[in-house]
């Protein structure tokens, strides 16, 4: 059982980027984003108007951030220096930035952004007015392939996922609400991961648990990104559920498609479309594949199919510290599979009236592939029986 990334993992990307810099022929590697920040040092903040930025030299790395997060990060081992701005717009972020490099001995940096992103607000000025800069993007290209210990904390991930998606259905009958029964599905689960890990388990949320499920219901299927509509559940419904855990910062993710007491023989028809899409893609998958070749593959089985005026999106994504990562599974992606990517395999067929999608999360090896979560894929075992 794993829930938190080892100290080396922190280690060996700031090596990384090192010997990009060191490359790069600049003095500082720069870093406003959120992610990236998190990725690198273990600091994990919302992104908001007050910006954050990360600096990496050959032989420090240092950091700015407001006032209020000065606490937060003032211990954390991988920093060796805090500098703070008091707040924005009375303070002045970019100009603190400039400081802190100014210290640094730093006059050209390679920076993921020429400025903090302009998020709730926020409007700065460019670090180009204070710094020679040039952009990079070398964190998501070191995010693409997972170590064997950022694979470790999806996988358990998956696993509360799963606990919760059990909750899910168990909870579900016809006459509850589909908040109602989110909302008592993610708190046990999130009951349940906080009891067993304890203190092993490494602070993510604010004011709600670590695991959650739920599922959109009704005709809202219809749509890949439905809402959960305002109505309780009768017998027939179709559901769309979805599942995952936050585990030191990492993500699983679980879709089933359940139907409520009853199914129709064309829900049952459809249910089996998609589950030998999702059966087309996961065989396809593996390293050196393209990414294409699979979304293909399912395209391929779609035509033999006649339903593909039924598909709305592509097979899935990467995923880890976010929901959405590249390389996207897409037939115009260029891009290989390798060993430590991870991805969802959720081809999805779309009615006028329901939506039919699973989703699970598969890392690629280095001979094949391994699906992280398990909850039952087959039809009888997604009927939800009064």
């Amino acid at each position: 059982m794993s829930t938190r990334l080892p100290a080396r993992e922190f280690r060996e990307r700031l090596g990384a980027v090192r010997d990009r810099l060191a490359a790069a022929d600049a003095d500082a590697a720069v870093f406003f984003g959120a992610t990236s920040i998190e990725y690198l040092t273990g600091f994990h903040h919302i992104q908001t108007e007050r910006p954050v930025c990360l600096a990496v030299t050959a032989e420090a790395v240092e950091l700015t951030v407001p006032r209020l997060e000065v606490e937060r990060v003032r211990d954390n081992p991988r920093i060796d220096a805090v500098h703070s701005y008091f707040d924005y717009p009375g303070g002045e972020p970019i100009a603190t930035v400039a400081e802190m490099l100014e210290g640094l001995d730093v006059e050209s940096v390679r920076a993921d952004a020429d400025g903090a992103p302009g998020v709730m607000g926020y409007e700065g000025p460019s670090l180009s007015e204070f710094v020679d800069v040039e952009t990079q993007d070398w964190v998501a290209g070191m995010r693409e392939a997972k170590s064997d210990a950022e694979v470790d904390l999806i996988r358990e991930s998956a696993r509360w996922a799963n606990l919760a998606h059990r909750y899910l259905a168990d909870y579900t009958e016809p006459g509850a609400h589909p908040v109602t029964v989110s909302q008592r599905a993610s708190m046990e689960g999130s009951r349940a991961m906080l009891d067993a890990l304890g203190s092993e388990y490494a602070v993510r949320t604010r004011g709600d648990g670590p695991v959650h499920a739920g599922y959109i219901s009704g005709e809202e299927t219809a749509l890949p990104h439905g809402h959960t509509p305002n109505e309780r559940l009768s017998t027939g419904d179709v559901l769309v559920t979805g599942a995952s855990a936050n585990v030191d910062g990492y993500y699983s993710e679980l879709e089933r498609t359940m139907f409520v007491g009853e199914a129709s023989d064309e829900d049952e028809h459809y249910f089996e479309l998609m589950c030998e899409a999702q059966d087309v893609a996961i065989d396809a998958m593996g390293p050196g594949v393209p990414v294409s070749h699979v979304d293909q593959a399912v395209w391929d089985y779609f035509e033999e199919q006649g339903v593909t005026d039924l598909a709305r999106h592509h097979v899935g994504h990467n995923i880890g510290m976010e929901g959405h990562e590249p390389p996207y599974i897409d037939r115009g992606n260029d891009a290989e599979m390798e060993p430590g990517h991870v991805y969802t395999i959720e081809p999805g067929i779309y009615t006028d009236t329901a939506g039919y999608r699973h989703s699970d999360t598969v890392a690629v090896t280095d001979d094949g592939v391994d699906v992280l979560t398990y909850f039952p894929r087959d039809f009888e075992s997604n009927v939800i029986r009064e």
